[in-house]
């Protein structure tokens, strides 16, 4: 087991830790408490609130707001199921987001105590690399320098705006940060991108009552995904009643007595150009890593994409420095961060050398309307993986049965991917009333192995939509 420092040192004016963070998100946070947990001192270097983008701009209030999204949906199908309810249904976007953001301070608090508990130094304010060494890099916050024999950068990442030179008046939109901080509804929105926070987005917007467009490069969102569940997707948002302006592009904003008025192009060439009026314009168009923190200083490389190029074992270029989450660029996920943060911990510290995570079979939900869970390859993978004569793929489309008794319909499709002589199970996807909450136990067994036969060896649930990932023939 690594043996610590007693203290925290100070040597020439350099605060030193046996292992010091910078950034105080997921990753961060759960590499630090557990690497105390071995006897040694560490410090985190936080310019923000505690807790990074998932507590305080991401999945933890954006899933809040999907919750409320749903109860909207719900209320509309309360009819269907014999409830009456009198006089107009009334959604007052302050209450949930006063709530919210309550909810959220409380979390920042609970994330400092955390912290504290651990006897993890919390150190407020934007940590730099000068380029010293005592003899390790030295890092500066507000004047004050410390440093340690390892560091690990877990800064995370930003989404971005379009600069005024790519699209002139791009700066009077938001982004999914700006969304959070939104005082009320807009009664009209259009959301730029085709990825999983424009989708989720967009259909927080729509369920809860905002005219809502949806602005896609292309013919599909989410076109990274399988390509069932990319089709699937942007029928079901089109269904609900987002208009979804293909193959098109923004080309100019200009902000009118409060709204916007927002020129979009169609790509297509046969495609007219239009203006629309609306209270919001919301940029999801990708994230950058926060990288401007003085890597240059010590060499510390970075990718084609500018996240910070690691190893296996989230190692840096430079020797003693690591990174985990969203500033290396892979699978950014909340979980991921927090998984990779911890088992460096074991790895720098326990004497766990041969410890790092596994970047395969990891699952992912995207809060759309209605839930999608993936896992696995892809079909397009797997065929371009293993040769399309090897790989066995079983599909189903069904509607659930809670919507056997509603107007409102959104069927429930599951895809698997199966590698043949033995069909284990390579992918899982699937998209429809529940499969957020029911992808973790697949999880499990695609990531133990599971066969298509294991599948079918274990009983169905009835009556369930999952009962169907043990049943498809």
């Amino acid at each position: 087991m690594f043996r610590g420092l007693i203290s925290v040192r100070k040597m020439s004016g350099v605060t030193k830790f046996d292992y010091l963070v910078l950034g105080a998100g997921s990753g961060g946070v759960a590499s630090a408490r557990r690497a105390t947990e071995f006897g040694i001192k560490a410090g985190i270097i936080e310019h923000g609130r505690l807790g990074g983008t998932c507590v305080n701009v991401g999945c933890v209030p954006k899933k809040i707001m999907f919750s409320a999204a749903s109860i909207a949906e719900a209320l509309h199908d309360a009819k269907d199921y014999g409830f009456e309810i009198n006089g107009t249904t009334k959604f007052t976007w302050k209450v949930i987001k006063d709530k919210r953001d309550a909810y959220i301070q409380r979390l920042n608090g609970i994330y400092g105590n955390l912290l504290s508990n651990a006897k993890v130094e919390t150190i407020l304010g934007h940590g730099v690399f000068t380029g010293e060494k005592d003899p390790y890099p030295i890092i500066s916050v507000a004047g004050k320098k410390y440093t340690a024999p390892h560091i690990l950068i877990a800064t995370g990442g930003y989404p971005i705006i379009p600069s005024e030179k790519e699209i002139p008046g791009a700066q009077h939109g938001i982004t999914s940060d700006g969304f959070f901080e939104l005082e009320d509804l807009p009664k009209k929105a259009i959301v730029v991108g085709a990825g999983y926070i424009a989708v989720e987005m967009a259909g927080i917007f729509n369920a809860l009552g905002c005219e809502t467009q949806l602005i896609i490069r292309r013919h599909q969102a989410l076109r990274n995904f399988d390509s069932t569940i990319s089709e699937n997707v942007t029928k079901e948002m089109e269904a609900a009643g987002v208009t979804i302006r293909k193959f098109s592009h923004v080309k100019s904003v200009e902000k009118i007595d409060g709204k916007m008025k927002v020129t979009i192009k169609c790509d297509d060439p046969s495609g007219e150009g239009m203006e629309e009026d609306v209270e919001c314009l919301l940029w999801a168009i990708g994230r950058k890593p926060q990288t401007d923190i003085g890597l240059d200083k010590i060499g510390v490389k970075l990718d084609a994409r500018k996240n910070i190029a690691v190893d296996e074992f989230q190692n840096t270029s430079f020797p003693g420095v690591y990174s985990v989450g969203d500033v290396q660029g892979k699978a950014l996920l909340t979980p991921v961060a927090i998984a990779a943060g911890r088992k460096l911990a074991h790895r720098l510290f326990d004497g766990k050398t041969d410890w790092k995570l596994s970047y395969e079979n990891i699952p992912t939900v995207v809060f759309s309307h209605p839930p999608i869970g993936t896992v696995g390859m892809t079909e397009e993978e797997a065929k371009k993986t293993h040769g399309e004569a090897n790989i066995k793929i079983y599909e189903t489309n069904f509607l659930p049965m809670y919507h056997q008794m509603t107007k409102r319909k959104t069927k429930c499709l599951m895809k698997l991917i199966c590698l043949l002589p033995d069909e284990k199970v390579i992918g899982l996807h699937m998209q429809g009333q529940g499969c957020d909450e029911m992808l973790q136990g697949f999880g499990v067994a695609i990531k133990m192995g599971a066969t298509k036969t294991d599948f079918d060896s274990c009983v169905a649930i009835h009556p369930t939509s999952s009962e169907e990932l043990v049943t498809m023939r």
